[in-house]
């Protein structure tokens, strides 16, 4: 039995849920992110949800953290100074890049390249060569490393990134780097490509783990201020970081490897999104996580979250493993304003984050955001976070009121007019990650949570079609929910390029043993009992010819009957389904994966009670008025704390909780389901989602 403490830090809130597996009760806490410091706003949270818990800081046994300090540091530029050691011939990797632009002439003509996040200036080129089969056609030469290493670091280098050509196929010359920059510049933290991303294609390697250095002193000052703090609150808790794959590693990992966090924060999310439709039986759904700054989506399919091997932060890839989520910079706090040239109205992407935040919040903003425009409304109620929070209802509508002033409308019609566009724009990460795919929206429905998810899901669903909408009993800290639930998780791959007929299982077989042994000490590393540890393989394979390959499961009982050709039918059967066509000709390995899993206990939730004769009346705080339709309607406000399983409303409502409040839409209805969720349809009907 354990007490495990969930954390994800946002531009705006940072949330809190604590569980108890002894007692099986969940506490939840929101507290405003400290940009300047986020493990001060963290420790605030910390001692906020002891209080409500009855728990004390020194009784928490597990911390589980999604942290955004790499995200951050590359997206404002403010990382490490890194210095690059590649083959000779290569200095310009970083510079040739995939030579990408964002569009045809026109994305040519405006783009604003930014510089490599390692400087050419800081790059220095190794007389050495292997080919793509590990074997050495020059040999490195060591007098001429030593020299460069001790030039480039005697430079003012933060840290130092090795990529080498070909470091998959041959990891010896890296290595070898390695211990000279060891023994003369002990200080310097070395990131290796052949450890960070074993894998061909030169760029994304050689970016992926510049971008590991450009955060890593970064992350490492993050992580030790944080045991400091926690330290100094007798707080004992072992410390453990959330990857962009959704999956936990030791804060001690996180410092070494930074670059596999860039996407954590949005993870706990997805994972509790598809834990979720694997409970509710809604086995597609899309997650919509709206915050303060940003929002987040993705796919849920079979309910399983999509994985990505790449994502991007700003201009630059990360060749690591990602759940698929999509961001736009639409938020509560997205700014409106009105262009000087044009008159026309524009929200976000800036955002007024949690200072000065929103005019509302009565920290000192002055400028109209998205909660502003759901206060002028009467969406959101003058008192949020339990009645810890009293909103500036006055000073919100006057700040729409400036907006609409400015374009000749009424403070109502600017107000839908702010939440139409930031609609509109979150709209469009939706139809990205659905039409764009092929994906029909009206066969989803959407998991709405974030801050302000529940206030805008219902609107998303009446225009794509995607029903139901579900609103989990936390939504406003599902992140931190999720992240109480994630697995251990790391991937250990290797590139074996092997055309048809050197295709040999012996081999594969082989590879497969030694990284599951990869896998095993990992998980013996992260301390996971033995009884919780298990091994997923997959391989990547692609038809002769083609530049992109597919990844396809390697089950166990293909490794242990010797079947390669089930395996090779796999792959032409998910060819088939996924671009409509297989051919009749040899598939090439392109590389191996063996996906390690360390599985935590599950979190069991009591169902909440009730009954057939539930009345919502029971649960209604008070009316209050609401805009709908160019028209003021005195709405019924509901405390959900007192919906009970079974429980209908019809709309227009507006249902309050600590972390969130939900809009129901009129003609919609919302239904307390057996799991405690709110189950929004409209109407005149609904649809059964499969």
């Amino acid at each position: 039995m354990a007490i495990r403490l969930g954390i994800d830090v946002g531009g705006t809130f940072t949330d809190l849920l604590l569980y108890d597996d002894a007692t099986e009760r969940s506490f939840r806490a929101k507290t405003p992110s400290t940009p300047e410091d986020q493990s001060i706003g963290v420790i605030d949270g910390i001692r906020q949800i002891s209080e409500i818990s009855g728990v004390k800081p020194a009784d928490i046994d597990l911390i589980l953290h999604g942290a955004t300090v790499a995200t951050n540091a590359v997206l404002e530029g403010k990382g490490a100074r890194v210095g690059l050691l590649t083959t000779k011939g290569f200095e310009y990797t970083l510079h040739l890049a995939k030579s990408w632009t964002p569009g045809p002439l026109f994305g040519w003509i405006i783009m604003d390249k930014p510089e490599p996040l390692a400087r050419l200036d800081d790059t220095k080129g190794i007389v050495e060569r292997i080919d793509a089969r590990g074997g050495v056609d020059t040999q490195l030469d060591i007098a001429q490393a030593t020299e460069a290493i001790k030039d480039l670091c005697g430079s003012g280098i933060e840290a130092l990134t090795i990529s080498l050509l070909h470091s998959y196929a041959n990891p010896d010359h890296e290595r070898v780097l390695k211990k000279i920059v060891a023994e003369h510049f002990p200080d310097i933290p070395v990131s290796l490509s052949s450890d960070i991303l074993p894998e061909f294609r030169e760029y994304d390697r050689a970016i992926t783990t510049v971008m590991n250095d450009y955060v890593r002193p970064i992350m490492h000052n993050y992580l030790s201020q944080f045991a400091s703090r926690l330290d100094q609150e007798n707080i004992k808790a072992r410390l453990h970081i959330v990857r962009s794959d959704g999956g936990l590693m030791s804060a001690e990992a996180a410092s070494e490897r930074p670059v596999h966090t860039i996407l954590s924060g949005p993870a706990g999310g997805v994972t509790s999104t598809a834990i979720i439709a694997r409970k509710t039986g809604v086995n597609k759904l899309l997650a919509f996580d709206m915050g303060g700054t940003s929002t987040d989506v993705s796919v849920i399919l079979d309910g399983e979250p999509t994985v990505a091997r790449s994502t991007e932060v700003g201009y630059f890839p990360a060749k690591v493993p990602t759940l698929d989520i999509r961001s736009v910079g639409a938020g509560g706090g997205s700014i409106a304003n009105v262009s000087e040239l044009t008159k026309s109205l524009r929200v976000g992407p800036a955002s007024a984050g949690a200072k000065p935040g929103p005019v509302a919040y009565g920290k000192g903003g002055t400028q109209a955001t998205v909660s502003d425009a759901n206060v002028t409304l009467g969406y959101l109620p003058a008192k949020l976070l339990g009645g810890e929070m009293t909103l500036n209802v006055d000073g919100a509508r006057a700040a729409v009121a400036k907006i609409g002033t400015a374009i000749g409308l009424d403070a109502e019609a600017a107000a839908q007019g702010i939440l139409d566009i930031a609609n509109e724009t979150m709209l469009g990460a939706l139809r990205l990650v659905t039409v764009q795919r092929g994906l029909d929206p009206r066969e989803f429905g959407i998991v709405a949570f974030g801050g302000a998810g529940p206030l805008h899901a219902n609107a998303m669903a009446a225009v794509l079609g995607c029903y139901p909408v579900i609103v989990p009993p936390n939504p406003g800290v599902l992140s931190a929910l999720g992240f109480v639930q994630s697995e251990f998780k790391n991937e250990f791959v290797q590139t074996l390029i092997r055309s048809g007929d050197e295709f040999k299982a012996d081999e594969l077989w082989s590879h497969c043993r030694r990284l599951q042994k990869l896998a095993g000490d990992w998980l013996d590393e992260e301390s996971v009992a033995p009884g919780d540890q298990s091994v997923r393989y997959t391989i990547d394979l692609r038809y002769e010819q083609q530049g992109f390959e597919v990844t396809v499961d390697l089950p166990q009982k293909a490794i242990d009957d010797d079947d390669l050709e089930r395996v090779l039918s796999s792959f032409h059967d998910l060819h088939d389904r996924m671009y409509g066509v297989r051919f009749d000709v040899p598939v090439e390995l392109v590389a191996l994966r063996v996906v390690a899993i360390g599985a935590m206990p599950a979190l069991i939730e009591k169902a909440p009670a009730g009954g057939a004769d539930a009345n919502p009346d029971d649960a209604i705080i008070e009316h209050h008025p609401t805009y709908f339709r160019g028209t003021w309607v005195d709405t019924p406000n509901y405390d959900r704390e007192k919906l009970t399983q079974g429980t209908t409303i019809q709309g227009p409502a507006i249902i309050r909780q600590y972390d969130t409040t939900t809009l129901l839409l009129p003609d919609h209805r919302a239904e307390v389901d057996q799991f405690g969720n709110l189950v929004i349809w409209p109407t005149d009907g609904g649809k059964n989602n499969d």
